[in-house]
């Protein structure tokens, strides 16, 4: 007599580390860090809260994984050649991986990450700032001034209360909020934005750029 072929009789795939690692980025990118608990990943994994910590260690321990797996996404920056382009290649990997997984920076800004993704970003940022003629001291100013900008974007663009498209509508609304003759230039900007002849949206790779022209003029070599 043939087994009954049902759910009880799916080969369950073997919990790791790693499967763990996935489904609490999967489930990271739909909830957010507030919606990340040990109990609601094993639901997710089917399977019981304590036997995920046969491969995570502790709640920290599960973070520090998932920041390692979102560093592991960004672009190192070369030792050689253009060191603005490399910078301005990090930066935008950076960007494009906050965008993905946008619970991501807060954890990286309010932790001490220490894993061997994260070192080796560093390094290779420090190597390439080096290599281009800063010395150690500033070639640390210049990643920390670079990575403010690329998390202050970031945290700022996830914090603004309005979406691109409704910037116009609301200069529209705020308008009679800013009389001219108080406001001159906050009205000015705000009729332009009210009339489609300026975005009004916040710029990334302009900030970026900037930054990048004025930090070439630090080198030391």
């Amino acid at each position: 007599m043939s087994r009954t072929t049902g759910s009880d009789d799916t080969p369950r795939r073997p919990l790791s580390r790693e499967r763990i690692l996935a489904e609490a980025l999967l489930l990271a990118d739909r909830q957010g860090n507030a919606g990340l608990t040990m109990r609601a990943l094993a639901r997710a994994l089917g399977v019981e809260a304590m036997s995920l910590y046969n491969h995570i260690a502790s709640k920290d321990d599960l973070i520090d994984g998932m920041v390692e797996s979102v560093v592991a996404s960004i672009a190192l920056p070369a030792p050689r050649g253009d060191w603005q382009a490399e910078m301005r290649k990090r930066a935008l990997s950076m960007r494009a991986a906050f965008l993905t997984h946008p619970w991501a920076a807060p954890l990286m800004v309010s932790r001490i990450n220490i894993g061997p993704n994260m070192l080796s970003l560093i390094d290779a940022t420090l190597g390439c700032l080096h290599a281009a003629g800063f010395d150690h001291a500033t070639a640390d100013h210049v990643w920390n001034a670079l990575d403010s900008h690329i998390y202050g974007f970031h945290l700022l663009e996830r914090s603004f209360p309005l979406q691109p498209g409704q910037y116009a509508e609301a200069a529209r609304q705020f308008l009679p909020n800013l009389p001219p003759d108080r406001y001159p230039h906050m009205h000015t900007l705000a009729l332009m934005v009210a009339k489609g002849r300026h975005t009004g949206t916040h710029d990334f790779e302009f900030g970026l750029d900037l930054l990048l022209t004025a930090l070439a003029t630090m080198r030391s070599g």
